[in-house]
């Protein structure tokens, strides 16, 4: 056995470790008794746990209903319209468009669509209404004339609905939602002609709460009014519509739900969740998994309290995942803006895949990562003689390429006191080509670093690369250092040494500087050993920053100024000049630190 050190013996003696008896969590203090923890399911041979999402569900988006129903500011006619058209363009082909029994605003609406021609022929409008048979008249009112559309009827079955809200008993409300699907079909068959294909789906609302033999029951019950068969499917939708159970309860409901129901092969089972719990997206996706053949929802979330299911969100989950969603995503920015504009209503910076930070890594570690993570991803792509667009993902930091949803890497890193020097590499090599040395990258970034600790806050890409230029690349608007080339040089060889003529403005006055070595750039450290500069270059590097007969090459040398170690960088569609205005670079570096 080794023999221990004496600081792992100290460490190992100390008399209080941090353990889990150490760290204790006092009580809150928050009436937590007040509530009830929400019942399991028995469903001992549960399939869904193993099961993957291969294929996307069927989409409902409830934006221009549920989404409008929640906003502070609800939609004018043209906000809906622009809204619709958008859901269209993305793909959805059953969108839900309004209350027409709720007024006028949404009556006209949904008449608007069809009136217009604006519905496509393979899109399902659906339209939502209580178990009243006033309401059901106005609403299969609303759809006269339209190719493809579903009445959609919900009534409350839970035991706190059936208690406090309705005062009602189980029989009374299965009696409402029976009646209510019967005066559906008849009013259906009376005002819809036969240029109307038209569908029917049901919601137990409050199902999350309602037992599950009673949810059963109360739709077997609108099953045999309806008589779903071959090619007469019905939409029976289960809806978390408070979200309070963990999803993997919501999962063995709708697996439980999945496995009772007759029929279930003309059944379409939709869920609909809510956000309250903040595990909508997760209620989804295992719903999915446990048999669900439709998800219902709303682009980022829109609706009451926390909010309606994300289909952005579960969208792109697919996506990640190898699976084609069936919804275009491909431009994610504008999808966004529209549905801000739509909504009044912005979308959070770190919302999953669309907001304005989530491609952003600040942290130098991640930076780092991100950066190698880009360049293993092209060479790896060469290697296997396919474009990068095209080759198998896996960049660290990185879910999917930002580019497969329209961002550019711009945004990709982002640079404040956090950042490190893969990061600001990043953005020198993405935005200008220059692939800086390792130990080139560390001096910048401390550069950067000191900037960021002066004055606070993000340095942009704009802000990197004036940094860059006004320390290392002098330009016409900001000459600087003591040494200038005028790009006029001659090469040539005597006694196997290379002599160097250059001219240049040392000090304010024109001068040649010449000197010999076995390189040009051995030859120029002794053309500058001769206005005094003592200089060693330690390292050098260069690369094509572009191809073609005006290509431009980017050099960078490190040097021993003196007592000094510092970088140069040069830029010149000549190699050889490349090289000597990095060496000018060092060298006027050091004597700004002087």
């Amino acid at each position: 056995m080794t023999e221990q050190s004496s600081v792992a013996r100290a460490f190992i003696d100390r008399p209080t470790p941090i353990t889990a008896a150490t760290v204790q969590q006092k009580p809150s203090g928050m009436p937590f008794q007040r509530y009830v923890p929400f019942g399991t399911i028995d469903l001992p041979d549960r399939t869904w746990p193993s099961k993957v999402i291969t294929r996307a569900p069927r989409w409902l988006s409830t934006d221009l209903r549920d989404g409008n129903q929640a906003l502070i500011d609800p939609m004018s006619p043209a906000r809906k319209r622009k809204m619709f058209d958008l859901l269209v363009k993305m793909g959805y082909k059953e969108i839900e468009v309004g209350f027409p029994s709720s007024g006028a605003t949404d009556f006209n609406f949904v008449r608007s669509l069809i009136d217009e021609g604006a519905i496509p022929e393979d899109v399902t409008i659906s339209v939502l209404t209580q178990a009243r048979e006033d309401l059901i008249e106005r609403t299969v009112e609303s759809l006269k004339g339209a190719p493809r559309a579903t009445v959609h009827l919900y009534n409350a079955t839970s035991p706190l609905f059936r208690r406090v809200v309705f005062k009602a008993s189980k029989d009374e409300i299965k009696a409402i939602a029976v009646d209510g699907t019967r005066l559906v079909m008849e009013y259906a068959e009376k005002i819809l002609g036969d240029e109307t294909v038209f569908g029917y789906e049901y919601s137990p609302e409050i199902f999350i709460d309602t037992e599950l033999d009673y949810a059963l029951e109360v739709c077997e019950a609108v099953m045999d009014v309806w008589q779903p068969g071959e090619g007469r499917e019905i939409i029976l939708n289960l809806p978390t519509t408070v979200e309070r159970s963990t999803p993997n309860v919501y999962a063995d409901k709708i697996e439980w739900m999945s496995l009772n129901l007759s029929r279930r092969e003309f059944v379409c089972l939709s869920t609909h969740p809510h956000n309250d719990r903040g595990t909508g997206v997760a209620s989804a996706e295992l719903a999915v998994m446990a048999g669900a053949d439709r998800v219902e929802g709303c682009l980022f979330g829109q609706g009451e309290r926390t909010g309606n299911l994300d289909l952005v969100n579960v969208g792109m989950n697919l996506f990640s995942q190898g699976v084609d969603p069936m919804i275009d995503f491909s431009d994610i920015d504008e999808i966004r803006r529209t549905a801000e504009y739509c909504n009044q209503m912005p979308v959070a910076e770190r919302h999953p895949y669309a907001g304005d930070l989530v491609f952003t890594s600040f942290s130098g570690s991640h930076q780092d990562a991100i950066k190698k993570g880009f360049d293993a991803l092209e060479a790896d792509a060469a290697a296997a003689g396919v474009p990068v667009s095209e080759h198998t993902w896996g960049v660290p930091y990185l879910p999917i390429d930002p580019k497969d949803v329209g961002r550019s890497y711009e945004a990709v890193i982002r640079v404040n006191s956090q950042s490190g020097k893969g990061g600001i590499a990043y953005v020198l090599k993405n935005d200008h080509k220059l692939d800086l040395p390792r130990r080139m990258q560390i001096e910048f970034s401390r550069i950067i670093q000191a900037k960021t600790d002066a004055e606070g806050g993000e340095v942009t890409p704009a802000d990197i690369w004036a940094v860059f230029q006004d320390e290392y690349l002098p330009t016409p608007a900001n000459p600087w250092g003591r040494i200038s080339l005028s790009g006029s040089r001659s090469l040539t060889t005597e006694d196997g040494r290379d002599v160097l003529s250059t001219e240049a403005v040392v000090d304010g006055a024109p001068v040649v500087l010449t000197g010999t070595g076995n390189g040009p750039v051995s030859a120029f450290v002794n053309a500058l050993a001769s206005i005094g500069v003592d200089v060693r270059v330690l390292d050098y590097a260069e690369h094509a920053l572009s191809e073609g007969g005006d290509a431009q090459a980017a050099a960078y040398v490190e040097c021993a100024v003196g007592d000094k170690v510092l970088w140069g960088v040069g830029v010149d569609g000549n190699t050889v000049l490349a090289s000597l205005k990095a060496l000018v670079s060092a060298v006027n570096r050091a004597a700004q630190r002087d």
